[in-house]
């Protein structure tokens, strides 16, 4: 009991010292509200209000068809303009996409001659370029092919395809990247905090009173485990629910109070590197430089950014090892697809062993580096 109090008291001066630190507290704050906001509005991936314009010169049913197929949210609604206004109009930046039906253009169809159509695409807009050009040839194919099939009496094809997507339907990107805002930030802030209390500790000559009181490294240590790891537990709930479901209207289709048993699994191994960098860094400056070394890496290979089936066979294995990739793995299952605990237990059990291990070597050096002081 005594240590637990002792653990307990530590971890409240802890929060008083956190809350004190009005850059590390802004940090939390900004990572778990603004930078969500912003990731998720500002990185879209998909074709959204498009501005688009038609010079008809055909001015026939198929023309007007293909220029009534462009339909919110995809495209803004189509402007008329006429075929000399193309090049200023594209020079000003006015509009990303300009069709040019031709003159004649649904009688020399009718009369198998191949006419062409002229999609005027600006690049400067790459993923609205790149997407919206795609979307276009699919739209004004299947307007002429409708077209066609209806002036022609032509059958219509004998396989009917159709593709279901599961879990994201429209394929919006905010579902993804709010979330995975949230899922890497855990990672981020565990090890900045917990590392920045160690060396905060040492830099105002506090570790050395800690040391000459009746209390153990494992005590200290735990601590500032409990401590940090509650703000970021704290933080996290709260993003989720204020700003990916309510602000950003995310639907969340598991549990989030599952997925927050799982955060707390994963905040002993990445408080646990935390730890073991402070012990390594002698300032702030040295921390964010082995923060770097250790984050990026981490982040970028445990499957949020890319798939482990993407990377190379060996290099899957080694991430295999990591936490941070069975969090990912889980995070996505609970929520995105819905998945209960008879899903990600074995997640669950494989993050706490390996948290546990990195834990432990983490206190192993926490003793050495109190004992040498």
């Amino acid at each position: 009991m005594r240590k637990l109090s002792n653990i307990f008291w530590l971890g409240t001066k802890e929060l008083r010292s956190f809350l004190n630190d009005y850059v590390l507290l802004g940090l939390v704050i900004y990572a778990f509200s603004l930078a969500i906001i912003a990731q998720s509005e500002s990185s879209s991936q998909e074709l959204h209000n498009a501005s688009i314009a038609i010079v008809d010169e055909d001015h026939s049913e198929l023309s007007r068809r293909i220029a009534h197929a462009f339909l919110p949210p995809y495209f803004q609604s189509p402007q008329f303009v006429a075929e000399r206004d193309i090049v200023p109009l594209m020079n000003a930046g006015r509009y990303t996409f300009i069709i040019d039906i031709p003159p004649n253009f649904e009688r020399d169809l009718l009369g198998r001659r191949s006419p062409g159509l002229q999609v005027n695409v600006d690049a400067t807009a790459m993923v609205q370029a790149g997407l919206g050009a795609d979307n276009i040839q699919q739209i004004i194919t299947t307007e002429i092919a409708d077209f066609l099939s209806h002036a022609e009496g032509t059958p219509p094809s004998t396989v009917n395809l159709v593709v279901r997507i599961a879990f994201n339907p429209n394929v919006a990107t905010a579902w993804f990247t709010s979330v995975m805002g949230i899922i890497n930030n855990v990672t981020m802030l565990a090890i900045i905090l917990a590392g920045a209390a160690i060396v905060r500790e040492r830099e105002h000559g506090t570790m050395d009173h800690l040391l000459v009181m009746p209390l153990t490294p494992f005590e200290i240590a735990m601590s500032k485990v409990w401590a940090n790891g509650l703000v970021i537990t704290v933080a996290v709930g709260l993003s989720l629910y204020l700003v990916v479901r309510t602000i950003l209207a995310v639907p969340i289709a598991g549990s989030i109070p599952l997925f927050m048993v799982g955060v707390m699994i994963y905040l002993f191994f990445a408080t646990a590197i935390g730890i073991f960098l402070g012990t390594v860094a002698r300032s702030m400056p040295q921390l964010g430089l082995l923060f770097m070394l250790v984050f990026l890496p981490m982040n970028m290979l445990s499957g949020s950014n890319t798939p482990l089936e993407s990377m190379p066979p060996w290099l899957a294995s080694v991430m295999e090892a990591s936490p941070s990739t069975h969090f990912v793995s889980f995070a996505q299952a609970i929520l995105y697809r819905g998945a209960g605990f008879d899903v990600v237990w074995r997640e669950y059990a494989i993050v706490a062993v390996i948290g546990g291990v990195f834990f432990a070597l983490a206190l192993l050096r926490f003793r050495k580096v109190t004992a040498m002081s």
